[in-house]
C-alpha cells in the first residue's frame, strides 16, 4: 500500500499550510481565518506547486460544516436572545434585507440569474461569528449591552441562514426547472414539502430526541469513561446530520444544528463543548481550506471594480444599515457604532453558502471569487476598524471599571488568586470563610458571572495583562495563587506578576513532571502537583508516612 495516498496528502497540505498560514496571520494581529483561507489558495488548483484533491477537500469540508453547525447550536442561547430581541431581531432583519438587496442589485449589474443573485446578497449579508466573538473577546465586551446586541443579532443572522440552506435547494429547483406553468403552485409545493419536512424532523427531535441525546450522555458518564463520552457526542453530532439528510431530506447543516441546540440545553453541554473542540477546530479548518481552493485570485485583476463594490457593500452598506437601525430604537451613538464595525465583515455562514450555490449551479464562478475575495479583505481589515471605533470609548469603560474594582479590593497584603474553576472555587471559599482579603481574576465569562453572583471580588479579564493583574492589586498583594490547571500557562502568569511585584510570595498548580521543572526552573518557589497531594494524603490514611 502507498504511504502517500489523495486522502492524507491533502489532509496534510491541509492542515500543514493552514498551521503556517494561520500562525502568520496570528503574528500579524489578523484573524487565523485569513490565514487559513490564504492556505487553501496555495493548495488550490489557481496557484502554482501542490494541489490537493478537491473532491475530497469538499467531502472533508461537509464535516467542517456538520461540526461548526454543531458548535453553533450548542451556543444557542434562547435567553441571551430575548433579552435583547427587540433590537436584535428587527435589525437583524432589515440588515439582512438591505445587504441581501445590494448585492443583488450588483448581480443584476452582473448580468447574473436571480438565484444567483440571491445566494450572492444573502452571502454578503451574514457576519462571521469566529471573528465577530473574538473582536468583542478582545475588547472585553462581550457581557456589556453592546456585546449581547450584537451576540443577539448574530444569533438572528444565524437562524436566518439556516432556513435559507433549508429552503434555497427548493428554490433553486422550482425556478432553474420552471417551464412557464403552474403558477405560485409551481413555486409554493416545493417549498411547502420541504417545510414540511423540516417541520417533522424539528418535531421529532424536540419529542424524541429531547429525551435520548440527554439519557444517553448521561449513561456515558456514569460510565466513567472520558473516551467513549468524546465518542458519543461526535456519534450524535454526526448521526443526527446524516439521519436527517437521509431520512428527512434536510441539510447537514440544520441536523448538526438542531442537534447542537438540544444538547446545549443539557447540564453536559459546557463537557460536550470541550471535549470535541480539538477536532471541531481541525475540521473547521479543512473547511476554511477547501473554501480558499475554490478562490481564483484573478478576479483581483480581472474583476477591479465588481470587488470594489463587493467590499462596499460588507463594509460600508452593511455598517450603514446596521447603525441607522440601532440609532433608530434610540440606543446610544457608540452601540450603534460598535454593532456596525462587528458586522462589517462576513465569514463562515458565506462560505457554506458560497458551497450550496456552486453545487446547485446556481451562483457564478465569479460571484464566488468575489465573495471569497471580500470575506479576506473585510476579515483582514475588521480588526483594525473596531479597534479605531471602540478604543476610545473603551477606555473610558476600562477607567471606570477600574475605579470600581480599586474601591472594592484590599488596600495591602492581599491575596491574588488566578481562576475560578474547580480548584480556584474552593480557593476562594476557604478564603472568604477566614475573612482573610483575596481578588479573584477569571477570563472565563460564565465562571466569572458565578463569583460575582457568590458575592466574589473579581476582575474580570486576562492574568496574562498587565492591566488585570494591576486592577487585581498585584503590586500591594501577598501572595498569589495561580490555580488554572495549565502550569505553562501558569509560568508566564508568574513571570508577569514577578515584574510588577518582585515579592510576591507565588504558589503555583502543575500537573505533570515536565510542568514542575518549568515552573521551578522560572523561579516559583511552591508547585503543588495534585496527583501527589492525592497520593499522599491516601496513603496517609491508610498509615503509611
Amino acid at each position: 500500500m502507498p504511504h502517500h495516498t489523495p486522502l492524507i496528502g491533502t489532509i496534510v497540505a491541509g492542515l500543514v499550510v493552514a498551521f503556517i498560514m494561520g500562525s502568520i496571520a496570528h503574528r500579524l494581529k489578523l484573524s487565523p481565518l485569513v490565514g487559513y483561507l490564504v492556505a487553501g489558495i496555495m493548495v488550490g488548483p489557481f496557484t502554482p506547486g501542490f494541489v490537493a484533491d478537491a473532491g475530497l477537500a469538499n467531502e472533508l469540508a461537509e464535516i467542517g460544516v456538520i461540526l461548526l453547525m454543531f458548535g453553533v447550536g450548542l451556543h444557542f442561547s434562547l435567553k441571551d436572545l430575548l433579552s435583547v430581541k427587540n433590537i436584535a431581531v428587527p435589525g437583524a432583519l432589515v440588515q439582512i434585507a438591505v445587504a441581501a438587496v445590494l448585492g443583488m442589485g450588483l448581480g443584476h449589474v452582473m448580468g447574473w440569474p436571480l438565484m444567483g443573485g440571491i445566494v450572492f446578497g444573502l452571502a454578503l449579508s451574514v457576519a462571521s461569528t469566529v471573528v465577530l466573538l473574538r473582536a468583542l473577546q478582545g475588547a472585553d465586551l462581550v457581557e456589556t449591552r453592546r456585546g449581547r446586541i450584537a451576540v443577539g443579532w448574530l444569533i438572528v443572522e444565524d437562524l436566518v441562514m439556516v432556513l435559507a440552506l433549508v429552503l434555497l435547494p427548493a428554490l433553486a429547483d422550482v425556478i432553474n426547472n420552471a417551464d412557464g406553468t403552474g403558477g405560485a403552485s409551481a413555486l409554493l409545493a416545493p417549498l411547502l414539502g420541504t417545510l414540511l419536512k423540516v417541520a417533522g424532523f424539528v418535531a421529532l427531535m424536540l419529542v424524541v430526541g429531547r429525551r435520548i441525546i440527554p439519557w444517553t450522555l448521561h449513561w456515558v458518564v456514569h460510565s466513567g469513561s472520558r473516551e467513549l463520552f468524546r465518542l458519543a457526542v461526535l456519534a450524535i453530532a454526526l448521526g443526527v446530520a446524516f439521519g436527517a439528510a437521509y431520512a428527512f431530506g434536510v441539510s447537514f447543516a440544520l441536523g448538526a444544528f438542531v442537534a447542537g441546540m438540544i444538547l446545549g440545553e443539557t447540564p453536559l453541554s459546557r463537557r460536550a463543548t470541550e471535549e470535541t473542540l480539538p477536532l471541531r477546530d481541525a475540521f473547521a479548518v479543512l473547511f476554511f481550506v477547501s473554501v480558499g481552493m475554490l478562490f481564483n485570485p484573478r478576479v483581483l485583476i480581472d474583476q477591479p471594480l465588481p470587488l470594489l463594490a463587493t467590499v462596499a457593500i460588507i463594509i460600508i452598506g452593511k455598517s450603514i444599515a446596521a447603525f441607522a437601525i440601532v440609532r433608530l430604537f434610540r440606543h446610544p451613538g457608540d452601540t450603534a457604532l460598535t454593532i456596525a464595525v462587528s458586522l462589517a465583515q462576513i465569514g463562515e455562514f458565506s462560505f457554506i453558502l458560497v458551497t450550496l450555490g456552486t453545487g446547485l449551479g446556481v451562483l457564478p464562478a465569479e460571484g464566488r471569487d468575489l465573495i471569497l475575495a471580500g470575506a479576506i479583505i473585510s476579515i483582514f481589515l475588521n480588526p483594525i476598524l473596531f479597534s479605531l471605533v471602540v478604543r476610545g470609548r473603551k477606555q473610558e469603560e476600562t477607567d471606570e471599571e477600574d475605579a470600581r474594582v480599586a474601591a472594592a479590593r484590599p488596600a495591602i497584603g492581599h491575596v491574588v488568586l488566578v481562576g475560578y474553576g474547580r480548584v480556584g472555587k474552593l480557593i476562594a471559599d476557604r478564603l472568604a470563610q477566614r475573612n482573610l482579603p483575596f481578588m479573584v481574576i477569571e477570563d472565563d465569562a460564565d465562571k466569572a458571572e458565578e463569583a460575582r453572583q457568590a458575592g466574589i471580588p473579581l476582575v474580570r479579564g486576562n492574568a496574562l495583562e498587565d492591566r488585570h493583574l494591576r486592577a487585581a492589586g498585584i503590586c500591594e498583594a501577598r501572595h498569589l495563587l495561580i490555580a488554572v490547571p495549565e502550569g505553562f500557562e501558569g509560568g508566564a502568569i508568574h513571570e508577569h506578576a514577578q515584574r510588577l511585584n518582585p515579592n510576591l510570595q507565588v504558589v503555583a498548580r502543575a500537573h505533570s513532571d515536565a510542568e514542575v521543572d518549568y515552573l521551578e526552573g522560572l523561579g516559583v518557589p511552591h508547585v503543588v502537583v495534585g496527583e501527589r497531594e492525592l497520593a499522599g494524603r491516601m496513603l496517609t490514611l491508610c498509615g503509611v508516612k
